[in-house]
């Protein structure tokens, strides 16, 4: 399992990539695992989300995760390509497997999420 160390993370195992006010986010390498191969992501609506909020799904072979707003703000991209390529999730959890991108409503959100370390710690 991996966990980048510029990234934060989330106790249901997502992952946050913040630049300036814009907030990637995807499941971790951990979460992948579990769930095995990923065949369908449902992604979410564009528009403003709550912290916490259910906003999309990921389907495998053996169950279906929701996936949950890890910060507030707007919703203003997702990852079309998962409609095609859903495996990009289980291949390339970090960079090409992102689902969605948030434009942050107070980027101090994410001093409430773990490090890599914590989450590591967490996992184990």
């Amino acid at each position: 399992m991996t966990a980048p160390d510029d990234l934060h993370y989330t106790r249901d195992h997502e992952w946050v990539r913040l630049q300036d006010d814009i907030a990637t986010i995807g499941i971790t390498d951990h979460a992948q695992e579990e769930l095995s191969d990923v065949v369908f992501v449902e992604l979410p609506d564009l528009g403003d989300i709550e912290k916490a909020s259910p906003v999309a799904v990921v389907e495998s072979v053996k169950a279906a995760s929701d996936i949950y707003a890890p910060v507030s703000g707007e919703i203003i991209e997702v990852n079309t390509d998962l409609v095609t390529d859903p495996a990009k999730v289980n291949t390339d959890p970090y960079d090409g497997g992102w689902i969605f991108k948030i434009r942050v409503s107070d980027s101090a959100q994410v001093n409430d999420l773990m490090d890599a370390g914590s989450y590591t710690a967490m996992v184990s």
